[in-house]
């Protein structure tokens, strides 16, 4: 019996040895396909490491550095990034820190040589305690270890080998020469190749990323309203629970963000992102947006939840929570089409205005009509989804905010109406486009015709957020 068990078991663990070794072909291929940038960046790391062999390979070449040459393979594997901005924080921590340490390694060889043969090496362990002790300090600083903790961990590393090893070798100065070097040189080749063949710039992905969990956001709300009150068709189900589940990308975003912010201030100027372009305000959109997703896994949980609403209860609500999603999707989607696209956003002051209105007629009738006609127990759980959706609501109102003050620092440029109009086809559903004109070209209104139009005045009321004299203002009847 025994040993039958051990047969079977060594049986099924070459199965599915063999099922895993014909699946990785399938892995790979996904991998590739699902970002196709990997490949090329393969490609490149190949390349440069190719590029800085041919000092092993020629002998010329071999001559002038000999075995520190290798140095310059081991800078390549080691400071060759995915994108362009891990790549020069790096290879510019690396060289820098290879520059400095080796100076003060030669430096402390030839005081230590001043002390006499017995102070030498007592001097020498002095200086590299100090050093090493300091520098690892130094990287606890939360600002040095995201930005230069691979330096100073280079630098240590340099200083004790260039120092100790000097004790032994009187030729420092060449080591450290030749060392430094191949060191530079290895860095070099990688930073032309990263730059100058198929780059991937990390302030481009920083920036897409916020655009794409902006979007996210709108996507479950748009799927939100199908599933709550149920008017979407039974094919439409499984694009639907698709469109449910993409917020959680948003929750575990964090520190994708702040990992590309911070190689993005290391990127030179490329395309439309200026050296000094505001990544930190990207990192506070991002923040904004999750705190929306937040509220968000709320109302996904909700949908799921064993107490749910009679559908007498939601087809009273249905029009006026239909209207805050609606509004809210097109706020939103509004604002990650003006990231991607880099202009001004034109019309999410009218969509969260009217958000907030529809938010507030919800709670009205919540609080006044259906809970006397209903049993409490039964209109709690539509109260918690008007209170979630509000909460959305304001949330979507400050990410306007931060992309509003995001335009303002990064020169965003301003959209034509027109342009804004074809541009986001969502206006279609609204009743009458009545005027578009800029706020600094707004003429006088006549008494008796403003009068005729409260509703529009109390509708510019509810909106906090501010319209720069550069915003197109679109009025609605």
């Amino acid at each position: 019996m025994e040993v039958a068990s051990g047969a079977d078991q060594k049986e099924g663990m070459t199965n599915r040895g063999w099922g895993r070794f014909k699946a990785f072909p399938g892995k790979l291929k996904k991998l590739g396909k699902d970002d196709p940038r990997r490949i090329i960046h393969s490609l490149k790391v190949g390349l440069a490491i190719t590029l800085v062999s041919l000092f092993y390979y020629f002998e010329p070449l071999y001559d002038g550095f000999g075995v520190s040459a290798m140095w310059a393979v081991l800078t390549v594997v080691v400071v060759f990034e995915f994108s362009v901005g891990a790549t020069l924080s790096k290879g510019l921590n690396r060289g820098l820190a290879t520059f400095l340490a080796g100076t003060l390694g030669f430096g402390a060889h030839h005081l230590a040589i001043l002390s006499g043969e017995k102070g030498e090496p007592i001097l020498l362990g002095l200086l590299v305690f100090l050093l090493a002790s300091m520098m690892t300090f130094i990287r606890f600083f939360p600002r040095m270890k995201a930005n230069y903790d691979y330096g100073l961990l280079v630098f240590i590393l340099t200083f004790c080998l260039i120092s100790v090893s000097g004790y032994r070798d009187d030729e420092v100065l060449e080591m450290a020469y030749k060392r430094v070097s191949t060191i530079l040189l290895g860095g070099f080749t990688a930073l032309l190749v990263c730059i100058f063949i198929c780059p991937v710039w990390a302030g481009h992905d920083l920036h897409n990323l916020v655009a794409n969990n902006i979007e996210q956001l709108a996507f479950f709300l748009e799927g939100f309203e199908l599933e709550y009150f149920k008017t979407s068709d039974s094919e439409d189900e499984e694009s639907n629970k698709t469109l449910l589940e993409g917020y959680k990308s948003v929750l575990h975003s964090k520190q994708t963000e702040e990992s590309l912010a911070i190689f993005a201030r290391w990127e030179p100027f490329h395309g439309r992102f200026r050296f000094r372009h505001p990544w930190k305000q990207y990192l506070k959109i991002g923040s904004l947006t999750r705190k929306c997703a937040y509220r968000i896994e709320a109302l996904h949980g909700y949908l799921n939840t064993e107490n749910q609403t009679p559908q007498e209860i939601r087809s009273k609500i249905q029009e006026a929570s239909t209207k805050v999603s609606s509004e809210s999707v097109k706020a939103l989607n509004e604002l990650a089409m003006a990231i991607k696209t880099m202009t001004t956003p034109s019309a999410t002051t009218l969509h969260i205005t009217r958000s907030k209105m529809a938010a507030k007629n919800l709670k009205f009738i919540l609080n006044t009509e259906l809970c006397k006609e209903s049993d409490l127990l039964e209109v709690i759980p539509a109260m918690t989804m008007a209170s979630l959706l509000a909460d959305v609501v304001s949330c979507s109102e400050k990410i306007a905010e931060s992309v509003h003050e995001l335009a303002s620092l990064a020169k965003f440029r301003s959209v034509k109406p027109e342009v804004a109009a074809q541009r986001k086809p969502s206006l279609r559903n609204a009743e009458c486009v009545h005027e578009v004109a800029s706020v600094d070209k707004f003429k006088s209104v006549k008494p008796e015709v403003a009068s005729r139009k409260p509703s529009l005045r109390k509708m510019q009321s509810y909106s906090s957020i501010n319209v720069p004299q550069s915003h197109h203002v679109i009025t609605v009847e």
